[in-house]
């Protein structure tokens, strides 16, 4: 599931938000403990960038002691987030941000880690947008940002549902997951110098990227 960072309207966030708790639910928990496995950070503060319902920063606080940040341009979102925090009953360790990732209206070296999935497809300005997530990592901070549903059997099932309701959907996953946009993104942090890798496998496409200390 993607969409365009700060296009909802309030019936459109709300839409977003049946199917992130419906069809992707199960996703959440998986992409989020392999998240702290892949970083290693399971305490301090978290970004999640592009947050829109705040599904995977909310999973990320339940399985950490991670005080989480959900950021997002769109204020119906942050509003549906809100309402998601408080029913999650962790209002008092996840906060809500309106911004863009682009200009992320955080200081520098203020976050251990960054996460974000799906908002990746579309960034106006991936540069920016990385050189902005590598500002406000901390030394030895870490972020892991792609796309994808934690296994090959929960996106195979999802593939299967979304399918039904619009046949050109796994072709719009597929670009978005495939090698040109993979190659793309790799070139463009190889450009810029940071530290990073790319994994693609049965989880999807994600950029692991480390803040040097």
């Amino acid at each position: 599931m993607g969409y365009v960072p700060g296009k909802f309207d309030r019936d459109g966030a709300e839409d977003m938000d049946r199917i992130a708790k419906t069809i992707f639910a199960p996703i959440y928990p998986v992409i989020a403990q392999q998240i702290i496995e892949r970083c290693g950070i399971s305490r301090g503060r978290c970004l999640d960038i592009g947050s829109g319902p705040g599904s995977l920063g909310i999973a990320l606080a339940q399985a950490s002691t991670l005080a989480v940040t959900l950021l997002d341009s769109s204020p119906d979102m942050i509003a549906v987030a809100r309402e998601n925090v408080r029913e999650a009953g962790l209002s008092g360790r996840v906060t809500l941000l309106l911004g863009d990732v682009h200009d992320i209206p955080l200081p520098a070296r203020s976050v251990d880690l960054a996460v974000s999935r799906g908002s990746l497809f579309f960034w106006e300005n991936h540069p920016r947008a990385f050189s902005e997530i590598h500002r406000v990592l901390a030394p030895g901070g870490m972020a892991c940002v792609g796309g994808g549903f934690g296994t090959a059997e929960l996106r195979d099932a999802i593939a299967a549902t979304m399918e039904r309701a619009n046949p050109g959907w796994r072709n719009f996953r597929d670009r978005n997951l495939g090698t040109d946009n993979r190659e793309r993104v790799g070139g463009i942090l190889a450009d810029l110098g940071f530290c990073h890798r790319i994994i693609s496998d049965d989880s999807g496409f994600w950029v692991v990227m480390e803040k040097e200390r």
